[in-house]
């Protein structure tokens, strides 16, 4: 298998390490082209708006979109959440997600970067020990809709859901120095 991370803006290179580390083969995408290149692809955290801004200017949007529409793996996290969410709450008037995953996101739900945490989750599918979810400055999933499974919940709150093939976290499993999410992710795309 090989997999893209997105490498516009954000946390791309602790995401192509977690790749790496287990045993898949990665490349950062940062051109149209190389989209037609990779079997799967992660979305990293960073500014959600600047993201959205980048992807327009890179002319990345549209062939991204369409990628996803014909069954592209994509795992989005904190940010990357934002951009595949149908709908975006507190996100600037101009900031079109793709529309990839039947939710909702609120940017920032949690505060300001001082309001950042750490939080053990339990994850369906993975065994113990509790996965260490960091949330920084993140997301919530404010609305799934009917085809979207939620895998993980902090405090009656989604935090790791599914729709098909695209999967969002509202925290940063890169930074957890746990590959089970990615290894997860993996397993059940390919």
């Amino acid at each position: 298998m090989k997999a893209g991370v997105l490498a516009l803006q954000g946390a791309f290179r602790e995401h192509r390490e977690m790749l790496a580390a287990l045993g898949v083969a990665v490349t950062e995408i940062r051109t149209p082209d190389q989209l037609g290149d990779v079997d799967a692809l992660v979305i990293p955290g960073g500014e959600s708006t600047t993201m959205a801004h980048l992807l327009e200017s890179s002319a990345l949007r549209e062939p991204l979109s369409a990628a996803i529409a014909d069954g592209l793996p994509v795992l989005g996290t904190c940010a990357g959440l934002i951009v595949l969410a149908r709908e975006v709450l507190d996100g600037r008037p101009d900031q079109e997600p793709l529309g990839a995953i039947d939710i909702t996101a609120r940017r920032n739900a949690y505060g300001r970067q001082r309001q950042s945490f750490e939080a053990d989750l339990t994850i369906e599918g993975l065994t113990a020990p509790a996965f260490r979810g960091v949330f920084i400055r993140a997301p919530a999933i404010e609305r799934v809709g009917d085809a979207v499974e939620v895998l993980a919940e902090h405090n009656g709150r989604p935090v790791l859901a599914r729709e098909a093939r695209v999967w969002v976290t509202t925290f940063h499993p890169e930074l957890a120095r746990d590959s089970r999410v990615h290894k997860r992710f993996l397993e059940e795309v390919a």
